[in-house]
C-alpha cells in the first residue's frame, strides 16, 4: 500500500502538470489535444495501470516467467509490429502503432517484459551455472543484444534502447557477475563505438548525441537544441516558487510529455522540482528494500530492474531539461503525459508489490 500510495501521489502531481502544461500549449496555438482531452487519456491509463497493478500483486511473477518463450516471442512481435504499423509523429523514432486515435508505444511494454525474462535467465545462471562464465555471459548478452539491436534498428528508438542497457547493467550488478567481465564489456563497447558512429546511427542522433557538449552544433539555440534552451529558460523563469502559469513565458513542444520537469519547474519553481525528486527517489529506495529483503534472487532481480528503469528514465529526463545528456526521447516515470509509460510504469511497481506481498521462503524467514 505505501508502493501504490506513492504512485498514485506522482501520477496525480503529474496529471495536474499535464493539464496546466498542455493548456499553456493549446490557448497559445500549438497542434495538441484539449487539455481536458490530455486529462482524460492520463486519467484512463492510470486506472488500466491500477488494475495492472493489483494483478500483478496477486500473480505470481514465477508464472509469468516460466512462460518465457512466448514472453520472448511477445517482445519479437511487438517489435515486428513497428515494421508494418510503425509511426514516428515527425521525431524520427519509428515507435508509435496508432489505430481509432489511439496510440501504443509497444518499448514500454517490451522493457516490462525485459525485466522478466531477464531476471529468470540470470537466476537459472546463477544457482544452476555459473554466472561467471563465459559462456553465461555469451548467453545473457545474446539475449540483451536481441533487444537492443532490434529497438535501434526497427525503430531508431535510442531512448528506449539506453534504458534496456542501463537495466542490463545494474541487473548484471545485483545477480553477482564480477567488475572485470564489466571494465572488458566497456573496452568492448569502446572498441566498437567508430563503428557503431559510422554505419548505425543517423546524423540527425550524432547531432543530439553531442549538442549537449559542443556548442558548435547549435551555435543559435535555434536548432537541435532549441527544446533544451526553452527548457532551461522555463527553470530559470520559475526561480525558488515558481510563476503563475498564466505568466509562463515559454511554450514548446514536448512540454507536457518529455519536459514536463520543466513546466514543473515553471510553475512551482525549484521546490516543486525538489518535491519531484524526492518522491522518485522514495520509489526506487523502496524497490531496491522490498528486493534485498525478499530471500529470494529472482524476486531481488525483479526489484533491481524495476528500480534500474525508473532510475535511468529519471536521470535522463532531468538531465535532457537541465541540457547535460542529450534530447532521445525518454519520459519522466509517473509523470510526463502518455498513456503507454503511465499503464507500464504501474505494471512494474505491481511485479515489485507482488515481491513483497509473497510469503518470504521458509529459509529467510527468521530474518
Amino acid at each position: 500500500m505505501f508502493l501504490f500510495c506513492i504512485c498514485m501521489i506522482c501520477a496525480i502531481f503529474g496529471i495536474t502538470m499535464v493539464y496546466i502544461a498542455g493548456k499553456g500549449m493549446y490557448e497559445g496555438g500549438w497542434d495538441i489535444a484539449s487539455p481536458s482531452k490530455l486529462v482524460f487519456v492520463q486519467v484512463l491509463s492510470m486506472f488500466l495501470g491500477i488494475v495492472a497493478f493489483i494483478v500483478l500483486t496477486v500473480f505470481d511473477a514465477d508464472l509469468l516467467a516460466d512462460q518465457w518463450k512466448w514472453l520472448c516471442i511477445l517482445n519479437v512481435a511487438l517489435i515486428a509490429a513497428l515494421v508494418i504499423f510503425g509511426q514516428d509523429d515527425g521525431t524520427g523514432n519509428k515507435s508509435w502503432i496508432r489505430f481509432a486515435g489511439i496510440g501504443i508505444q509497444p518499448s514500454e511494454v517490451i522493457k516490462v517484459i525485459y525485466i522478466i525474462v531477464s531476471a529468470k535467465q540470470m537466476t537459472y545462471l546463477k544457482e544452476y551455472r555459473d554466472i561467471n562464465a563465459f559462456t553465461s555471459l555469451v548467453q545473457m548478452a545474446v539475449h540483451f543484444l536481441a533487444v537492443f539491436g532490434m529497438i535501434v534498428v526497427v525503430s531508431s528508438d535510442l531512448g528506449s534502447a539506453t534504458i534496456i542497457l542501463g537495466i542490463f547493467l545494474l541487473m548484471l550488478f545485483a545477480a553477482g557477475v564480477k567488475l572485470y567481465w564489466f571494465a572488458a564489456g566497456f573496452a568492448a563497447v569502446a572498441a566498437a563505438i567508430p563503428l557503431l558512429w559510422n554505419y548505425f546511427l543517423k546524423d540527425y542522433q550524432k547531432k543530439r548525441l553531442v549538442a549537449p557538449y559542443d556548442p558548435s552544433v547549435d551555435p543559435t539555440g535555434y536548432g537541435i537544441t532549441w527544446q533544451t534552451t526553452q527548457s532551461k529558460m522555463s527553470l530559470a523563469s520559475g526561480r525558488m516558487t515558481g510563476v503563475d502559469s498564466e505568466h509562463a513565458t515559454t511554450i514548446f513542444t514536448g512540454k507536457h510529455t518529455d519536459f514536463i520537469f520543466a513546466s514543473i519547474g515553471e510553475t512551482l519553481g525549484m521546490i516543486g522540482c525538489l518535491v519531484v525528486i524526492l518522491l522518485l527517489v522514495v520509489i526506487i529506495v523502496h524497490c531496491v528494500r522490498v528486493g534485498l529483503h525478499s530471500g529470494r534472487t529472482f524476486d531481488m532481480l525483479i526489484c533491481v530492474g524495476v528500480a534500474s528503469a525508473v532510475t535511468i528514465q529519471t536521470l535522463i529526463n532531468i538531465g535532457m531539461c537541465i541540457g547535460i545528456t542529450p534530447v532521445i526521447g525518454i519520459t519522466l516515470p509517473f509523470f510526463s503525459y502518455g498513456g503507454s509509460s503511465m499503464m507500464t510504469m504501474f505494471a512494474a511497481m505491481g511485479l515489485v508489490s507482488g515481491v513483497k506481498y509473497k510469503p518470504k521462503p521458509q529459509l529467510f524467514s527468521m530474518y
